[in-house]
C-alpha cells in the first residue's frame, strides 16, 4: 500500500508524542502541519466497535496530525448515515460493512477507507426465560428456536439485520416471513427495555448490549460470531470506516491523517491493555463495571491490528453477505477498497 510504511512511523510516533516529518506523503497537509481543513465523521452509535475513535480524540492523535474534527453525530442507523455521506455533510462515515456493501450498490463512488473491527460484534441476546435449548446447544437448533419470534434490531439494513437474515438462512427460513423484526433504533437502555417489557422475545444487537443484559440478569448472549459460535464468519471484517470519492477527492490530505490517528489508537489498544480497560470504562459512562469487565476480555480478539483493511477479512465478510443473499453484487477488494487503505 502507498505510504504504508510511513503511515505506520507516524501512527507509532503519535502514540509516543513525537512529530515525525512526512516527505513523500502529499503536500496538502497530510505531514500534520498546518493547511489541513476541518473533517466532519458522523458514526451509527457508541457501539464497542468505535472506541477507536473515542482513544485517538482523548489521546490526542488527530491533534499530532493537524486534523480538526467537525462535530461527530451519532444517526442511529447505516442507512442515515450512507445518506449523510451522499448529502455532504459528513466527509467520513464510521459504520459496519453492511452499510458499504449495501451504499455500493446504488452509489459506485463507495468507498471502504479502514477497518476497525475484525469480528462481528453483533450477538443474538434473548430473554430470561426464553423458550428454546440452552447457548450451549448446536447452532441450528438454536436459530429454529427464533423461528417465529419477535426479534427486535436496529434498522433496516443494518448489520443486526443482516446477522438475522444470515442464521435464518442457515435452517431455510426467512425473518421476513417466520419471524418478525422490530425496529428499535441503536439505544442500548431501549433495546433491553424492549425485551425486559416483553416487546421482543430476542434481541440482534451490537456490543455492549449482549454484556448490560447479562449484568442486569434480563437476558443471556445466545448466539456469538465473536465467540465462534458462527464458525463460516471468523474473522470477518465488520466495523469500518467508509466515504466516497468525492469527499477523499477533496480531503484526501484529512482522510489520510485520520487514518494515522486510528492507526495510533488501534496501536495503543492492543499495546496498553490496562490503559484501555479505563478509557472503555470512561467511553460507556456509568456502564457496570462487570460490563466492562467483560469486554475487556474480547476487547483484543476483535480489535483489527490496524487501519488498513486486509484481504482475507474484506473476503470472509463478501462471502457472508453473498452467500446468505444480503447482497446481490460481488464487488472485488481493489474496487471498493480506497489505495491508500489497502494492505
Amino acid at each position: 500500500m502507498k505510504h504504508k510504511t510511513l503511515w505506520k512511523v507516524a501512527a507509532v510516533a503519535a502514540a509516543l508524542g513525537l512529530t515525525v516529518a512526512a516527505s513523500g506523503c502529499s503536500s496538502d497537509g497530510g505531514d500534520g502541519g498546518d493547511g489541513l481543513g476541518t473533517l466532519n465523521v458522523g458514526q451509527i452509535s457508541d457501539s464497542i466497535a468505535f472506541f477507536p475513535l473515542y482513544v485517538a480524540e482523548e489521546n490526542g492523535y488527530f491533534e499530532d496530525e493537524g486534523l480538526t474534527l467537525g462535530e461527530r453525530p451519532r444517526l442511529g442507523t447505516g442507512a442515515k448515515l450512507a445518506a449523510a455521506l451522499q448529502s455532504g455533510s459528513v466527509d467520513v462515515g464510521a459504520g459496519v460493512i453492511s452499510d458499504v456493501f449495501n451504499l455500493a450498490a446504488s452509489d459506485d463512488s463507495a468507498r471502504l477507507t479502514g477497518s476497525l473491527v475484525t469480528e462481528y460484534y453483533v450477538d443474538i441476546i434473548v430473554a430470561d426465560g426464553f423458550d428454546g435449548p440452552g447457548a450451549d446447544a448446536p447452532l441450528e437448533e438454536k436459530i429454529e428456536a427464533l423461528v417465529g419470534k419477535n426479534i427486535g434490531i436496529t434498522g433496516p439494513g443494518s448489520g443486526t439485520e443482516a446477522l438475522v437474515k444470515y442464521l435464518f438462512g442457515l435452517v431455510d427460513a426467512d425473518p421476513s416471513s417466520d419471524a418478525t423484526l422490530v425496529n428499535l433504533g441503536a439505544v442500548p437502555s431501549g433495546a433491553i427495555g424492549a425485551m425486559s417489557a416483553g416487546q421482543v422475545d430476542a434481541l440482534a444487537f451490537f456490543q455492549p448490549v449482549g454484556q448490560i443484559a447479562e449484568a442486569q440478569g434480563v437476558g443471556e448472549i445466545y448466539i456469538s460470531p465473536q465467540r465462534g459460535d458462527v464458525p463460516d464468519m471468523a474473522g470477518a471484517l465488520h466495523g469500518v470506516l467508509f466515504s466516497t470519492t468525492g469527499a477523499i477527492e477533496g480531503k484526501t490530505a484529512e482522510i489520510e491523517a485520520f487514518n494515522r490517528g486510528i492507526d495510533a489508537a488501534l496501536k495503543f489498544i492492543a499495546d496498553d491493555p490496562d490503559a484501555a480497560a479505563e478509557m472503555l470504562a470512561a467511553y460507556l459512562g456509568d456502564t457496570d463495571p462487570a460490563v466492562v469487565e467483560a469486554l475487556v476480555q474480547i476487547l483484543p480478539d476483535e480489535m483489527s491490528s490496524g487501519v488498513a483493511v486486509t484481504t482475507d477479512s474484506y473476503e470472509t465478510a463478501l462471502g457472508f453477505h453473498v452467500d446468505s443473499g444480503l447482497i446481490a453484487t460481488n464487488p472485488a477488494y481493489g474496487d471498493l477498497v480506497w489505495e491508500e487503505a489497502q494492505e
